[in-house]
């Protein structure tokens, strides 16, 4: 259903992304992953025709989105990073306003506007202000807005992003809902938790997919094995073996120690590292990996290459 090949972004002396190829498969949710800067947000707006590729191709159902720009936003609902809607119509408002720039028929435009504010569970708020909505609600509504012209193609950018963990939840279940339908999406998110959801997963880093796959294979995949342990001295028994043979990477969180390392029986010399300097360290055990680990070390190994 989606394309990218070879495709290179440049602006002015600063290229956003270089030569990014990946394909999407019809009925695939396809994340894009990466810190900020990474070029997810210029991979969307290529694709969504919003900006031209400096090099490379990009189709979405076989069409070429330089070529046919028309023909492919009749397929996509692209939705951006910030609320884009207007604020001073209302949420019904909005759905009609919307309705005319897709060109919906309007015999049929009040049963699907209906339908719409009743998936994104807005029947009840469908006379308020967009202003006035929460966070959640504005997301849910510019979803609406984006389904429409019933795409096949969804392109979400960060969707979820500054919402209460409540708000997400069902913005997912929203999502889940369309692709059941058969809709094509590519969402990008910080929050790899929602990454787990997806079909397939790419990691970018630097305008470059360093990565891309199911996201259980990247986890098998990792190469090294996943070490916990507790201290109430975390943060100096982190800087004590950060640098230790074996050692790939090692992170905090609150009293947890969490370690990446080539193979399980280094646990036994960081304790002897530990306990050299006076650290105490207990609970020293393999886990199970996360995607986290996986893109971590991946971008670690990225950096050293």
């Amino acid at each position: 259903m989606i394309s990218l090949q070879g495709v290179t972004k440049r602006f002015a002396a600063i290229t956003a992304i270089r030569d990014l190829s990946f394909t999407v498969q019809a009925g695939q949710v396809f994340g894009l992953i990466g810190p900020d800067g990474a070029g997810k947000t210029t991979t969307l707006r290529v694709t969504s025709t919003a900006m031209n590729p400096t090099a490379g191709r990009v189709t979405v159902g076989d069409i070429d989105t330089v070529r046919a720009p028309e023909a492919v936003k009749q397929l996509i609902g692209y939705m951006p990073q910030r609320f884009a809607l207007y604020p001073d119509l209302t949420v019904v408002e909005n759905l009609n306003f919307f309705a005319d720039i897709f060109g919906s028929p309007r015999a049929q435009r009040a049963e699907l506007i209906a339908r719409l504010l009743g998936f994104a569970r807005l029947t009840e708020f469908q006379t308020r202000l967009a202003r006035n909505l929460s966070g959640g609600m504005q997301k849910k509504l510019a979803l609406a807005a984006t389904l429409m012209h019933r795409p096949r193609v969804l392109l979400l950018d960060e969707p979820t992003t500054g919402v209460d963990p409540v708000s997400r939840r069902e913005f997912w279940d929203l999502l889940t809902e369309i692709h059941l339908q058969g809709v094509t999406i590519i969402i990008t998110t910080p929050y790899l938790d929602e990454a787990e959801r997806c079909t397939r997963v790419g990691l970018m880093y630097r305008g470059e997919l360093v990565a891309c796959d199911e996201p259980r294979t990247l986890r098998d995949g990792l190469g090294a094995t996943v070490l916990e342990a507790q201290s109430a001295q975390a943060l100096q028994a982190r800087h004590a073996v950060e640098k230790s043979e074996g050692v790939l990477t090692v992170s905090t969180h609150g009293d947890v120690l969490r370690l990446l390392v080539d193979r399980a029986e280094r646990a036994a010399a960081l304790q002897a590292v530990w306990q050299a300097n006076g650290i105490t360290v207990g609970n020293v055990r393999v886990v199970r990996a996360r995607l986290e680990d996986a893109f971590v070390l991946m971008l670690t190994r990225h950096d050293k290459t």
